[in-house]
């Protein structure tokens, strides 16, 4: 059925599939009483009854309703997620794919398939942001500081008050999963509040990506370079995903270039330094450098120790729990899951959901019983590429000798590549030697699998959760 146009013929088609592979209790739940329908731009989206529902759409399924969804559309549109109080008058998506939606602005589908997260001038600059696809939660008002991430917070409430600072680009560097994306997200947030007017555009380098190579596909490249150089403040995330790309990176230093002649302003982020992006052409790498360098450094046990408490209180506004946890359980919960923000928001998620409304009366020894394996305890084992690839392969239904195997399709090829992951970050082994036990293959191939994985756990939250799951199962 793959060529469809029709939204609801699609979503029909789409949501049988899905139901068939969450199953009947959570498809009832969140997906049945959900719809899609076209926003005043055009840009379709689920929308669902409650903010839980939309909030566990986009953690557990909506990366794989794209997926389904971009299969069995002739015009290769995504599907975005919000919940009802989001939407105002919102048409339905096949009036909109008819051009005859009253009382909301219609565009023809056929433009969405090139997105700008942009931010355009209005006088609700709050709703224009959330039209943007920030996520809504990650605001100054929750960002949590500590010693690691004081300075570059600063840096960013001043870049957000459109302060006229001597630097140019800010540039936000440190570990994944400790705050960039959030502090990139709340500055677009402040900016546009303080000044409706302005035109603020916010993108991940990989949507800079596709949307640069749709432009050229479609000879649009002129509308695309206009789109970014008119913008009065221009945020990139995880630029480090442009090194490789030629064409890309000629297109970002010309950017570049042109807003700050104009005295418009960037901010970047990146997993390390802009010198330290050695896959970025040494032009691009020398203007990124030449601003402001903020780095955002990996949190101590006081700042996790307020990050949990502060994801607590987030979890019962929505309703999730009831009361606080105490305030050894949250000790022994940080104590037990060292690694990134993220990895311990999903441990207080985790306890959140099995503890709901007993979450106050848990004590130390409850949380670990109800938890179990999702927290770390005792001492790190060594732990090795054989039980790699069978917690893997247990994991995604396959084989061991899947792994193993010369098959390259999706089902096989991103597990092997998670394996090879797991085995470069948790094993000593070299690249040469992980590619020798997964079939005899090339240290290249390992090293590009490697990268790949580390590209996609920014970008996906499904692989990044995978990550998450396998490397606690594989502690213990």
């Amino acid at each position: 059925m793959a060529g469809m146009t029709d939204p609801d013929r699609i979503w029909t088609e789409a949501a049988g599939r899905l139901r068939s592979e969450i199953g009947e209790g959570p498809f009832s739940s969140y997906i049945a009483p959900s719809a899609v329908r076209a926003d005043g731009a055009g840009q379709l989206i689920l929308v669902t009854p409650t903010a839980y529902a939309r909030d566990w759409v986009r953690k557990n399924a909506l990366r794989r309703m794209n997926e389904l969804w971009l299969g069995l559309d002739g015009l290769s549109r995504r599907l975005d997620v919000r919940c009802r109080a989001e939407m105002g008058s919102v048409a339905p998506a096949s009036q909109v794919a008819a051009g005859r939606a009253e009382g909301a602005a219609v565009i023809p589908l056929q433009t969405l398939a090139m997105p700008m997260a942009t931010v355009p001038p209005v006088a609700d600059g709050a709703r224009a942001v959330r039209a943007a696809g920030l996520q809504e939660r990650l605001t100054f008002d929750s960002f949590v500081e500590g010693q690691g991430n004081a300075f570059a917070l600063a840096i960013a409430r001043q870049a957000a008050a459109w302060a006229d600072g001597h630097f140019n680009p800010i540039f936000f560097c440190g570990p994944y999963g400790y705050g960039k994306t959030h502090l990139l997200n709340a500055i677009a947030w402040e900016a546009q509040r303080l000044r409706p007017d302005a035109k603020v555009v916010y993108l991940t380098a990989e949507r800079f990506l596709s949307t640069f190579v749709r432009a050229m596909q479609d000879r649009s490249t002129a509308a695309f370079k206009d789109s970014l150089r008119s913008a009065d403040m221009l945020l990139i995330d995880d630029v480090q995903f442009v090194g490789g790309k030629a064409s890309t990176q000629e297109e970002l230093l010309s950017t570049l270039t042109a807003l700050i002649e104009d005295g418009k302003k960037i901010v970047l982020s990146a997993d390390r330094p802009p010198m330290a992006l050695t896959e970025v052409e040494p032009r691009l790498r020398s203007h990124l450098a030449s601003g402001l360098t903020c780095p955002v450094e990996p949190a101590d046990r006081a700042l996790k120790l307020a990050v949990a408490r502060n994801r607590i209180q987030a979890l019962a506004h929505l309703g999730v729990v009831s009361g606080e946890a105490q305030a050894e359980v949250l000790e022994h919960l940080v104590d037990r899951t060292p690694g990134s923000m993220r990895e311990l928001e999903g441990a207080v998620n985790t306890l959140a959901a099995v503890a709901g409304a007993r979450l106050s009366a848990l004590s130390v020894d409850e949380t670990q019983a109800l938890l179990g394996s999702a927290l770390r305890g005792g001492p790190e084992r060594r732990i090795t590429v054989d039980e790699i690839q069978k917690t893997v392969a247990d994991h995604f239904s396959l084989k061991q000798a899947d792994l193993l195997s010369e098959r390259r399709t999706r089902a096989v090829a991103r597990p092997r590549q998670i394996a090879m992951w797991l085995c470069k970050h948790h094993t000593t082994r070299s690249y040469p030697d992980i590619g020798r036990r997964f079939g005899g293959r090339d240290h290249t191939t390992v090293l590009h699998g490697v990268r790949k994985i580390e590209e996609l756990m920014g970008l996906d939250d499904q692989i990044a959760r995978d990550v998450e799951t396998l490397t606690r199962k594989l502690r213990g």
